[in-house]
């Protein structure tokens, strides 16, 4: 008998902006993704920013989300983040389109 688990660890919705896009931003997220044990997906949004929802570890989004910061520095002008409870809907990490 299957039992129903709550999701573990924290989701966090980040949008981006500054000069974000254009500049393989989305792909250095996929890429410092498969360095981390993270799920969710990055994507471009209409208004320029990019939007990063992931879920996992506390540890494991705070290692996620300094690589990205250090990584694209030079291009982030400005990053506002929600933290809440994991949802568990993520099976790995993608590029939205």
């Amino acid at each position: 008998m299957a039992t129903h688990r709550q999701p573990l660890g924290e989701r966090r919705e980040a949008f981006y902006s500054g000069h974000v896009q254009g500049v393989g931003f989305r792909y250095t997220v996929r890429q410092l993704a498969g360095g981390v044990d993270v799920s969710g997906y990055v994507r471009n949004l209409p208004d320029g920013r990019v939007q990063l929802v992931v879920e996992g570890e506390p540890a494991e989004l705070d290692r996620f989300m300094a690589a990205i910061a250090e990584r694209m520095s030079g291009f982030i002008a400005d990053t506002i983040v929600d933290v809440r409870p994991a949802t568990g809907e993520f099976r790995a990490f993608e590029v939205r389109h």
